[in-house]
């Protein structure tokens, strides 16, 4: 039974007696004294795709939903929705894109470590890994010695993701994003 202190995107508790993944978390810190920090938690249904809003206290407790987690390869996007393939039995598994329109801009074709969440044997969510290699499509050329400087420029990637990237950065070049903040790592 986790915390709401605990939550993480992509977990799948109970609400009301109904599965809900969490899809965005926001941390309030009141400013009085005593008072205890507040989650602002926006939940999507996993079968009816209804959102929920709730706001919670960090020591409320969830209950954990019993499902299936697998970890898959993004296999290709196509009108019906994006599938998905297991490694171990080549089994496929398709999503609608409304249901992973976060997840879908860091989504490339043969990306391995995704995790699945399964309800009765049918795709409801995902988990990205932690970052991602992408190529630039498009940015500004690199600046020779702006490595010194903390400098940005706003680069385009494969998917249509904009990132923010040092001045140093060509294009065409393969760098790391963080999945859960959308920002530059590294290069790759």
């Amino acid at each position: 039974m986790p915390k709401a202190s605990d939550l993480k995107r992509g977990m799948v508790v109970e609400v009301n007696d109904e599965p809900h993944v969490v899809k965005e978390i926001e941390v309030r810190n009141p400013s009085s004294r005593g008072a205890s920090t507040l989650y602002k938690i926006r939940f999507n249904h996993l079968k009816t795709k209804q959102k929920r809003d709730e706001t919670l206290k960090g020591d409320d407790f969830l209950k954990d939903v019993d499902c299936e987690r697998r970890v898959l390869q993004f296999s290709y996007k196509d009108d019906d929705g994006y599938t998905f393939m297991s490694l171990d039995d080549y089994e496929q598994y398709t999503i609608n894109a409304g249901d992973i329109e976060d997840e879908s801009l860091y989504l490339t074709e043969g990306l391995e470590g995704v995790v699945s969440i399964l309800l009765d044997g049918v795709l409801v969510a995902i988990e990205l890994p932690a970052a991602v290699a992408m190529e630039i499509v498009e940015t500004a050329p690199g600046l020779k010695g702006a490595s010194a400087t903390a400098r940005t420029k706003p680069a385009r990637l494969a998917t249509g993701l904009e990132v923010q990237v040092p001045e140093y950065i060509e294009p065409n070049e393969v760098i790391k994003i963080n999945t859960v903040t959308g920002k530059f790592m590294s290069r790759a």
